[in-house]
């Protein structure tokens, strides 16, 4: 029988330093590392496949500069999903009729409160945090045709690489965070009416094939940490993680034409001022995993 390779069993050092070897050997420590220059997103080709796909098996992550500029057409962020397995839409309710949002900022009943719709910042999070275990949000891609005025720049972490940090100072805040009940996101609750119930889990998951996801939201409301010592104090030092400066978080704008495709990583929002044209950044969520990464 073959064995398998578990580097995320606590109980398997051997395995966890082999695959963070290899993870942090030539890791980039810059922004500019991930971006690939492409040029139509809807007929990417063989070779700014393969230049993607690179960034991403190592890093989880990769940055497009494509020369649609401004263009916004919506078929851009579907084909380019397509060509690395991305098609299971997430549908929620604040997304456009075909699941790809239109994140700009909105002040109609059905946006109003949820802050992607604003020009507030967003502190560190993982998409989907509040979605059922089936449904978790595993592929994210981000385009932009209008930035804005002022702001509106992301930080990106690799939560492989917090995982890292995490367990290098202690195993037993992984194990803190592994378990089932570790975090619950309170139901949401609109004038009397549940739109949606709580949703308990983990923080760090380890996927059927063997990869290792994260749902997380750095909120310090609508959230209910497991009520135990070591559930807070993991909680803290994973705080103080994503608090420090590294030369592994990545901070930037997408401007024009440039998009994010990753297997849903941490990321922030700084907070934007439009002027003139509105900020304008689709969003596509998926409950796929990019294929080959």
């Amino acid at each position: 029988m073959a064995m398998t390779f578990r580097p995320f069993d606590l109980d398997n050092d051997r395995d966890y330093q082999i695959w963070r070897e290899r993870k942090l050997e030539e890791y980039p420590e810059n922004i500019e590392s991930l971006i690939v220059e492409i040029g139509d997103p809807r007929r990417l080709t063989s070779a700014e496949r393969d230049a993607l796909l690179q960034r991403i098996r190592k890093c989880n992550m990769a940055i497009y500069a494509s020369a649609s500029g401004s263009d916004p057409d919506k078929e851009q962020v579907r084909a380019l999903g397509s060509r690395f397995g991305l098609e299971r839409l997430d549908n929620h309710m604040c997304a456009d009729q075909d699941a790809i949002s239109s994140l700009t900022v909105q002040s109609d009943a059905l946006h109003q409160g949820y802050i992607p719709y604003t020009n507030r910042p967003i502190a560190w999070h993982t998409d989907g945090y509040y979605n059922d275990p089936d449904h978790q949000i595993l592929g994210l891609l981000l385009h932009c045709v209008q930035p804005a005025g002022n702001g509106g720049a992301n930080r990106l972490l690799d939560h492989e690489i917090l995982y890292i940090w995490l367990r290098d100072d202690n195993p037993e805040t992984i194990n803190a965070l592994m378990h089932p009940e570790a975090m619950t996101i309170p139901a949401n609750i609109t004038e009397g009416v549940e739109i949606r119930p709580p949703r308990t889990g983990p923080v760090f998951s380890v996927l059927p094939e063997g990869q290792l996801h994260m749902r997380y939201t750095d909120r310090t409301r609508s959230i209910e940490w497991r009520n135990d010592p070591s559930t807070d104090a993991a909680v803290e030092q994973l705080k103080k993680f994503l608090k420090r400066p590294s030369p592994f978080s990545f901070q930037g704008r997408l401007e024009p034409g440039q998009g994010l495709l990753c297997n849903n990583v941490l990321h922030t929002r700084t907070p934007f001022e439009d002027s003139g044209a509105k900020r304008l950044v689709y969003r596509a969520r998926y409950f796929d995993r990019i294929s080959g990464t």
